[in-house]
């Protein structure tokens, strides 16, 4: 019969505790810690004509600092910045749209100021798209 004392029993208790604990502080801090290696703000956008099951997707990614990688970066990352990165506060053009069902869905996900952006919508065409998003999915060079 072997015999561990109360206090052994507790010193290994109050280790394991402490382990447990600094296991959940680094694995908090890795979720918190970006694994995509971007400094600044940066969206990736996608845009997808037809419908969900549609292959005709195309995509980039908009760099802010400074910007780069997209057709109109200057241009979106303006656009954003006014709007405070977010996508549904970006001011609409006038313009006049056709009235022809061709559904476009716009996603944009990344990191604007720190907070995560996630962000997808369908548009009834890609004029509606357009007004409604400035710059910001104008993947068309």
């Amino acid at each position: 019969m072997t015999y561990t004392s109360k206090a052994t029993v507790l010193r290994s208790a109050l280790l394991a505790a402490t382990l447990v604990l600094l296991a959940a502080g680094q694995a908090t801090a890795q979720a918190a810690t970006p694994h995509h290696g971007i400094q600044g703000d940066w969206l990736y956008l996608t845009v997808t004509r037809g419908d969900s099951r549609s292959s005709d997707t195309r995509g980039t990614l908009l760099l802010c600092d400074p910007p780069q990688g997209h057709a109109h970066a200057a241009e979106a990352c303006a656009e954003l910045g006014a709007a405070g990165g977010d996508i549904d506060a970006v001011p609409p053009t006038s313009v006049f749209c056709p009235m022809i069902y061709a559904p476009v869905t716009a996603h944009a996900r990344g990191e604007w100021k720190g907070r995560q952006v996630d962000y997808t919508r369908t548009f009834s065409n890609g004029c509606v798209l357009a007004a409604r998003t400035g710059h910001v999915f104008a993947l068309d060079t």
